[in-house]
């Protein structure tokens, strides 16, 4: 009969239970849980561009904090829209240095917002009729660290080597975004409008060394937001769980869209945009230009 005693000893001596690997383990650990609450906080903000506010209804929402508006009855005549370049405010804008950075944030929300609605709607370039105009302004930005993405992006992708999973980023310099935006119809009548924020947190979202780096994924979210309400026609209770249309996911590869009218926000990254987040490369490395055709 085997020494129990003896095993256990024998056991707990290997390496990966001498007294660097635990103190290595205890530090993952208290990272770990650290950074599971760590987000930014981002307040709702009206940046006064909406036709209207006073049909919003109360602040919701845990990742994402929210106001709504929506018409189902008129969406539901909806054939044809157009969307207008989203602008900064100027508050936003004065944060941002740099006019590529803006561009960066402005064109990744409406190209997703432009693909998105592709799968209900036909979409037209900005200034030709359209049963729906969308619009949107970013009304305030939370610029994420340089610094504290780069040690981040370094923690993460070493810990992927030693480790079965990364460790998740630290709660430090997250960026943010708040946005507002409306839809209205041919007569100028808002047809939905939301408030919409939302910070950057440790778990969801990769770290990338440019100040623009999580502003330039949450405008993605926002997109995938609205663009739902606007395809619905309601509120969204839940979490959409629905497979991407496949016009949908061609276009995320960097793809043709479906509309031509798209394509004034350029083509997206695909599978060497999501290498580069992976590395914590900025988004302009990969970022593709709109058509000179279709510029703005």
């Amino acid at each position: 009969m085997p020494n129990n005693s003896y095993s256990r000893r024998r056991f707990f001596n290997q390496p990966l239970f001498n007294q660097p690997s635990r103190a290595f383990l205890a530090f993952i650990a208290l990272l770990i849980t650290a950074t599971v609450s760590g987000c930014a906080a981002v307040p709702l903000k009206e940046a006064g561009t909406l036709a209207s506010y006073s049909n919003l209804g109360p602040s919701k929402g845990t990742l994402a904090k929210k106001r709504l508006y929506v018409d189902g009855q008129q969406l539901a005549r909806v054939r044809t829209v157009a969307i207008v370049p989203t602008v900064f405010s100027f508050s936003a804008a004065s944060k941002i240095r740099y006019e590529v950075d803006r561009s960066l944030v402005s064109n990744a929300l409406d190209r997703a917002l432009c693909v998105a609605l592709s799968d209900k709607y036909q979409m037209v370039p900005a200034g030709q009729p359209a049963d729906l105009t969308v619009r949107s302004v970013v009304a305030d930005i939370v610029l994420t660290n340089k610094a504290a993405a780069g040690v981040a992006t370094v923690l993460s992708v070493g810990s992927g080597f030693a480790l079965p999973v990364s460790v998740p980023r630290l709660p430090f310099g997250l960026g943010g975004l708040a946005i507002e935006a409306e839809a209205l119809d041919a007569a100028g009548v808002q047809n939905a409008a939301m408030l919409w924020a939302r910070g950057a947190n440790s778990i969801q979202d990769k770290p990338r060394v440019s100040e623009v780096g999580d502003a330039y994924g949450l405008a993605t979210k926002f997109a995938a937001d609205f663009s739902q309400v606007l395809i619905a026609g309601k509120e969204p209770k839940g979490l959409n769980l629905s497979l991407p249309s496949k016009q949908r996911a061609r276009s995320w590869l960097g793809g043709k869209p479906k509309y031509a009218a798209c394509d004034a926000f350029g083509r997206a990254p695909g599978l060497l945009g999501a290498l580069a987040s992976k590395y914590g490369a900025p988004p302009q490395w990969t970022e593709k230009k709109p058509k000179p055709a279709m510029t703005r």
